[in-house]
């Protein structure tokens, strides 16, 4: 006979956890669905096990939201070992190529400058990009090379830090989609020596604020304080979430009315007075400006419902 499945609790909002070295996103991502007891987890795009950082988490109904969050703009920290090249890019990786470091500090701020802007960047085999329903990385590490079609990157802001012996450090603002291992594998080619990527840590996701972040221990000391004092978790975990709403605060709002959002909710596209011409609208209702979903306007100038949550208690 199965075991009953444990039915979590209904909690909704977005945690920034500041993901530790060696853990995979996913398990992440299981630990923290268990500590708050959520009914719903994700996360809004992988690091790397080798990777830090802020990995913002949708509990709930944010889930539904996370997409924007994927598609938000990220800030990194990296330090690259020079002359030595691996086949996955990082330190994880087997080493395939090493050669003499024999570039001029003129020639660095030359091959940097290579890749600001926008840029097209093949993505690594060692990715989760899918070719033919499968990961790039199942392809690797069974020897196999298949083809991958370059992607448009946009390097906002590329900032030199320091370069001492066979270490680089840089600061990279970029576009979504953007892979830091294959910046620095790319950099390494671009100087004649080789490159992979030795510290990776996330920043900033979207325009997040970095002292939000908190680290597994944190949580679980949380827990095991509210255990300990015979009191409910949710009461020291549930002020850390960031709102739900938080991951589409880019978007203009449109106020509706209680009788209008009613209208929305079944479906149908409702006029209102306070909306754009076009685009997506993030959607409240009522005084309390209570955040229902997310909007397109449509060919008639109408609030047309595109994702919308369900009722929730605040």
């Amino acid at each position: 006979m199965s075991r009953p499945r444990r039915r979590g609790r209904d909690v909704h909002g977005v945690l920034l956890l500041d993901k530790s070295q060696g853990m995979s996103s996913n398990d992440v991502l299981q630990k923290v669905k268990r500590i708050f007891n959520a009914n719903k987890a994700g996360h809004t795009g992988a690091l790397d096990p080798l990777a830090t950082g802020m990995l913002p988490i949708c509990l709930g109904e944010a889930t539904k939201f996370s997409q924007y969050l994927l598609d938000s703009d990220k800030r990194y920290r990296v330090i690259a070992r020079l002359g030595q090249r691996t086949d996955t890019s990082d330190a994880d990786g087997n080493l395939i190529a090493q050669r003499p470091i024999g570039f001029s500090a003129a020639q660095l701020e030359q091959a940097l400058d290579g890749f600001r802007g926008t840029t097209p960047q093949v993505p690594s085999m060692y990715s989760a990009l899918k070719h033919q329903g499968r990961p790039l990385y199942e392809y690797a590490r069974q020897g196999q090379t298949v083809p991958r079609e370059a992607r448009e990157i946009t390097v906002y802001e590329l900032q030199f830090i320091r370069w001492e012996g066979d270490e680089l450090e840089l600061e990279i603002h970029c576009s979504k989609g953007t892979y830091i291992r294959t910046i620095i594998d790319d950099l390494g080619e671009k100087l004649g020596c080789g490159a992979h990527v030795i510290y990776l840590r996330r920043l900033q996701v979207a325009t997040y604020p970095v002292e939000k972040m908190v680290t597994l221990d944190q949580l679980n000391a949380l827990l095991e304080q509210a255990q300990a004092e015979e009191r409910a978790p949710a009461l020291s975990l549930d002020p850390l979430l960031m709102p739900m709403e938080s991951p589409v605060m880019i978007f203009p709002e449109v106020n509706l009315l209680p009788v209008v959002a009613g209208y929305l909710k079944q479906g149908q596209p409702v006029q209102a007075a306070n909306a754009p011409l076009n685009g997506m609208v993030r959607i409240t209702e009522g005084e309390a400006r209570k955040f229902i979903g997310m909007g397109e306007i449509d060919g008639d100038g109408r609030v047309a419902p595109r994702r919308l949550v369900v009722e929730y208690q605040e």
